[in-house]
């Protein structure tokens, strides 16, 4: 018998399943607030550079039902906000290690490769 992939948070009075890395089973159960929790089990406190990430991650695996590739994020936000702040060391920075993976968890999402 495998081992079960799933567990358990306890998050504002609420049980909710996860799977081994963290990411939601369930979409319903995202919101804000466990956002915010789940960045600062990783050690992240969320920034608005974040939520941009985080959103733009969001309305791509909606729409094309994948994550974007790094490079693709960096120039759109660049584009969208015009200017150059974007960049592979500052997803990092901010992410630190698999950032488009880490947007996806905080934004409820699955990671897709």
């Amino acid at each position: 018998m495998e081992p079960s992939s799933t567990r358990y948070i306890e998050f504002q009075g609420k049980t909710i399943e996860v799977d081994e890395e963290g990411f939601l089973k369930s979409d319903k159960d995202w919101s804000e607030d466990l956002a915010n929790y789940l960045s600062k089990e990783d050690g992240i406190e969320l920034s608005k550079d974040h939520w941009e990430i985080i959103n733009f991650v969001w309305w791509y695996y909606i729409t094309y039902q994948n994550s974007p590739h790094p490079r693709f994020i960096i120039k759109k936000l660049n584009k969208r906000y015009g200017s150059a702040k974007y960049t592979v060391k500052y997803l990092f920075e901010l992410f630190r290690k698999y950032p488009v993976k880490r947007a996806c968890k905080y934004g409820g999402i699955p990671f897709t490769e």
